[in-house]
This record gives C-alpha cells, structure tokens and sequence, in this order.
C-alpha cells in the first residue's frame, strides 16, 4: 500500500483540492506543458518561484515542494537582514536556524496556463513546516486566518480592486556589469521615455498610442481567468488603471498577486516595463493608488451585510462600526497598506489620496468613501489609502483584523465629512519610520498576526529604512521626504 504524501499526512488539502489536483495533472499532460513554475509570495508581496518539470511537480501535488527559507531572510533592496547561522540574528524562531528547507503547498485552486510563456503553468504555494505546521511568516496564511475568523462569525469577505500602475517604453536596461547593483543596493533603474505625450486625462484620442498593447494584456488576463473589469487611462503621463470584479478574499488577493507578476512580464516581453511603485521618478508623474472596495456577506443568507435595514441610515450597524475599526487604527495599519518609503509622498492635500483618517459618502477626498445606501445591494466601503506595491494578503488582512476588533467594541467612525482635507481627523504617518513605530505598540496586530510576525516585518522595514538615510545623509529631511529620491527609483521602480 503507498504510504500517503505529505499533504495527506497533515491533512493540508479539502476533498476539493484533492479533486482538482487530479484535473491539473490531466491539464499538464493534455497541454503538453514543459514548466510549471510553483510560486509563494514573500513578505513583500513579491512571487518566488521554482519552476518544475511535469514529474516533480505531480510529485509536489502529494509532498508538497522542498524551499529554502531564503527569501524570508531579505529586504526590498536584497539586504540581509536575518542571518540564520548567528544564535541571536535567526529570526527569533528557533525552527529557521541553519536555512532549513520548507515544504511548499500548491493550492489546486491557484492553477493557471500562462498564454504569454511556452509551455508553462504557474500555481501558488503555501508554506509549512517539515512538521505540518503552518510557518507564522507566511502572508497568505496570515489572510487565511482572517478570513476563517470572519467565517466563524457567518460572514464571508468580497472585494473588489482599483489598481493604477505605470507603463513606459523600455530604451536602455542598464545591464551592463556596472550598472547592475549588489546584494542591498540595487542597480541602476532602466532607462525608460514616454508612451503618450502629455497628461489628459481620460483622453480618447490617446488610445491607438498604445492599444494593440493593452489588447495583449486584456487577452492574456482573462485567457488566465482573472476577473478583468474595465481598463483606462488614468491621470499621469502612461498611467493606466485596471479594475477587477468583487469576488471572494483570498481569491482577490490572489489575482492581484498574479496581475503584477503578469502585467510586468507582458510588457517587458513587448519591449515596456510596467511599475506599480506608487510614485516613480519619471517627469509628469501622479501617485499610484490601490484602492480596496470592501464588504461582507452574510453566509446563510448571501445578502450584503453592510445594506442598512432602516431608510433613514446609510449602512448597517456592522458596516459603521467595521469602518470604525479601520480609521481607529489606521496608524499601525500603514505599514501594510503602504509598505514603501516612498508610498508616502503619495499622500497630499487636494490629491485625490487621503492625507488623515475620515470617511464621506461619495467623497473621494475621503480615506473611506462609502458607497450605497438603504437597500442597495453594492453598498460597500473603498479604503482609499493603499499603494498598489502593498502585500496583498497583508493589505486584506489587515483590513479585516482592524474592521472585526471595531465590531467587537462597537466603534463609531464619527460623522461624514465633506471637507477630508481639512477636517480636524488626524492625520497619517508622515513616513514608514513612524509607521513602524505605530506598529510596534499595536496590541491588536501582536495578537492578531503573532508577536513574532510583526517583530520580523518591524526588523525588515527598519533595513529598508537605514539603507535610505544613508543614502540620503547629505540631504535634508525636507529635500528627501518632499521629492523622490535617485534611491527610491533604484530600490521600487523595477521591482514592484
């Protein structure tokens, strides 16, 4: 009798995985795929991967596939911030010293064809323990913890997302052995020139400049089966905003994981690069949002549990006070809204990005615009603040960690404004320094995602942090946090 695979063992999959996981083999075979690359997400919301031929990865589908713990161990620039071979640089978790391998896990339900890549697959991974036990930094666990905290309340999380990015025409790469960075200082950012000449927004008579390419990347997105809503030129000069139709938590975050990874690879293939760095240093540039629309679903009756029963309230109870929950602690809550240094430049007066905590009905000035009303079945929220660059499984996570300890105290998120700019609402971190600090205070988050989480993403972002003011020592603090920096370009422009 065959002795049973890993993910038997420890119970990791649902019946339904376990079905499907046989479709997927059937697919490998039928399509004759060469590589299926077997990704993760790390820390930073960026997918690692190693791609396997078809029998290794039937035989990751049973054992689940063995990684190192090296991308838990770097920041943003490739700086090591953990050195798992010194007793008191390890992580805090005594099961990461010495580099062990874990086992990664595909999810059957992440399964993808990549039309823009010969013969290759591509399905997420969850990351366990040699035991069976889920490893405590891994992000997607994180949402998945949240998400059946939600569910033991009879209620289910759908989202919707509104992503801006940018696109600019590939000139030079920069590849030359000079230009091309170390570990903890990345190279020299490709040099790029424009795809539209000037800033119109919405302009029409824009789209033949660049149409056949965002052809490519619609037919590529939804051969993939992601959930492509709408696509449109948004105000900066090759700034794009893509939309996605509201579908179930995990399964956003997911998409939004696997947008990026696809957006950027399409276009690089085209001869493009495509960034969803917040706010690139490129000439006519306006700040990249992501904005997340929000709500919950009542699980037994499949009703929008944010629809007011009362014609004379805009939202139900629940709604106002999960809102509540988010603008209480929307301080701690930056780092994984807005995980970037340079997320924070984002965040100006008369903007369309909010500068403090607040909501308004149908106000996007507002870090919440609430959206709906008495007996509208598409009331949600749209939290506003988020830098697409942020973690998904983070951003989400996040959302629902504040938004359900705001149910639990029944807090109200005072009065709607219809000034967000200049309410009396406090404002916003001025810069992930004093994010962390926030953080780090956090009782909610510590219980919420573990101590040791959010001790190893304080370690990680205070590395990206030092490595900045270093190199911005000769300048001061009012040139550096006004204008993007040479750095910042250098650290996000290429990798998010």
């Amino acid at each position: 009798m065959k002795r049973p695979g890993f993910i038997e063992r420890h119970h990791l999959w649902t019946e339904n995985q376990t079905e499907l996981s046989e479709q997927i083999k059937a697919v490998v075979k039928e399509q004759d795929l060469l590589l299926i690359r077997t990704a993760w997400s790390d820390q930073h919301g960026i997918l690692r991967s190693k791609s396997l031929l078809p029998q290794a990865f039937f035989n990751a589908l049973e054992n689940g596939m063995q990684i190192s713990t090296g991308t838990f161990l770097f920041d943003t620039g490739g700086a090591l911030v953990f050195n798992p071979f010194v007793a008191n640089n390890s992580l805090e978790i005594p099961e990461m010293k010495g580099a062990p391998n874990i086992i990664a896990v595909p999810d059957p339900h992440t399964f993808y064809i990549l039309p823009w890549a010969k013969r290759t697959g591509l399905i997420l991974c969850d990351q366990y323990y040699q035991n069976g036990q889920p490893i405590p930094l891994s992000s997607r666990s994180i949402l998945c913890q949240s998400l059946a905290d939600l569910q033991h309340r009879g209620l289910d999380y759908v989202v919707g997302l509104e992503v801006e990015w940018y696109l600019a025409k590939l000139e030079d790469p920069m590849l030359a052995m000079a230009d091309v960075g170390h570990s903890g200082k990345p190279g020299e950012p490709p040099k790029v020139s424009a795809v539209e000449h000037s800033f119109q927004y919405l302009l029409e008579s824009h789209n033949p400049e660049i149409h056949d390419l965002l052809c490519i990347l619609a037919e590529n997105l939804v051969q993939m089966g992601l959930p492509l809503r709408s696509v449109e030129n948004e105000g900066g000069i090759g700034q794009f905003e893509f939309t996605f139709d509201p579908i179930p938590g995990l399964q956003a975050a997911d998409t939004m994981t696997v947008f990026r990874m696809a957006t950027k690879q399409i276009c690089r293939q085209q001869g493009y690069i495509a960034s969803f760095m917040c706010r690139p240093k490129l000439q006519g540039c306006s700040s990249n949002g992501w904005h997340l629309h929000q709500s919950l679903i009542n699980r037994t009756t499949g009703e929008n549990a944010f629809i007011s029963a009362n014609s004379n309230t805009l939202m139900s109870d629940l709604a106002k006070h999960f809102m509540g929950g988010i603008l209480k602690h929307v301080n701690p809550t930056c780092v994984f809204t807005n995980p970037t240094i340079n997320a924070y430049k984002r965040f100006r007066p008369n903007s369309l990005a909010p500068d403090r905590a607040g909501w308004g009905w149908e106000n996007r000035g507002a870090m919440i615009r609430f959206q709906g009303g008495f007996d509208d079945p598409n009331t949600h929220i749209e939290n506003r603040i988020g830098e697409p660059a942020a973690n998904p499984y983070l951003y989400m996570a996040s959302q629902l960690i504040c938004g359900l300890d705001g149910v639990d105290s029944q807090l109200d998120p005072g009065s709607p404004t219809e000034e967000p700019y200049t309410t009396e609402n406090p404002p916003f971190p001025s810069n992930l320094l004093e994010a962390i600090s926030y953080l780090s205070q956090s009782e909610l988050f510590a219980q919420k995602m573990g101590q040791q989480f959010i001790n190893f993403m304080i370690k990680m972002k205070q590395s990206e942090i030092n490595r900045f003011l270093k190199a911005v020592a000769d300048q001061s603090p009012e040139e550096y946090s006004q204008r993007v920096t040479d750095w910042e370009q250098r650290e996000y422009f290429e990798l998010f």
